[in-house]
């Protein structure tokens, strides 16, 4: 094991509270590995040693990254996936198979799927957009994260600006998936969408609102006027939650 790792790894757990891991929990279905750590703890042991990797080259930071990745705990996941942020000037169309394996392979549940989609992953895709095809076939994954990864990862570009007509596309997709967290994933795009396309993203749940479960309705509309959201939820015969 790499000293660095072992040192991460010995700080997390003097750090670690028995009550902030089974407050931890509450918030997920799943079981999630944990040490306990707050998490403005865990970003300040992320900063303090990425100053001592930060001029290694790519390849070796990811490298450290999979370590930490392959543990399975929530706080080691949360600081390889701000490691590969903070080096994402580096980041090039090469690397997409890797986030793609990654994506695949150690995210397994909502917290680390949407921290690495809102960030690395979408910085990804705001860069190289032509990228969108190969994560439009995630819709159709047998995984629930991939599936939402498809949607919470334009969040990036969204809030830049860009990939509305991708935004919709997924969506039609997502529209009437089985999953909760799914659901919930691409109505948080919607919303996010809403933070500059409020007009576009109205006319969509209205055209759609049937269609859509009672959860996506109500994040895609959270941001609207009071008005709008009247009209959206109106006469609602969309699915549960």
């Amino acid at each position: 094991m790499d000293k660095i790792i072992f040192r991460i790894r010995k700080e997390l757990k003097q750090k670690s509270d028995p009550r902030i891991k089974k407050r931890t929990q509450r918030f997920f279905k799943e079981k999630i590995k944990t040490y306990g750590v707050k998490t403005p703890t865990v970003r300040e042991i992320s900063r303090k040693y990425f100053r001592e990797v930060k001029n290694l080259a790519k390849k070796r930071i990811f490298s450290l990254c999979e370590e930490l990745l392959k543990s399975g705990y929530n706080e080691e996941i949360a600081i390889a996936l701000d490691w590969v942020y903070r080096i994402k000037k580096q980041i090039t169309e090469s690397d997409f198979p890797v986030f793609e394996r990654w994506l695949k392979k150690y995210i397994v549940n909502w917290g680390t799927c949407d921290d690495f989609s809102t960030h690395a992953l979408g910085y990804f895709l705001f860069q190289y957009p032509e990228f969108l095809k190969k994560t439009e076939v995630w819709t159709r994954s047998k995984s629930r994260w991939l599936r939402r990864a498809s949607a919470v990862s334009l969040i990036y570009s969204l809030r830049r600006g860009r990939a509305l007509e991708q935004v919709f596309h997924i969506a039609d997709i997502l529209l009437e998936d089985k999953d909760d967290l799914v659901r919930k994933g691409y109505g948080w795009m919607l919303k996010e969408a809403s933070n500059i396309y409020r007009q576009e993203v109205f006319e969509y749940v209205m055209r759609n609102k049937d269609k859509m479960s009672r959860a996506a309705l109500r994040y895609a509309i959270e941001k609207m006027p009071g008005e709008m959201k009247r009209r959206a939820m109106r006469g609602e015969k969309n699915q549960p939650d």
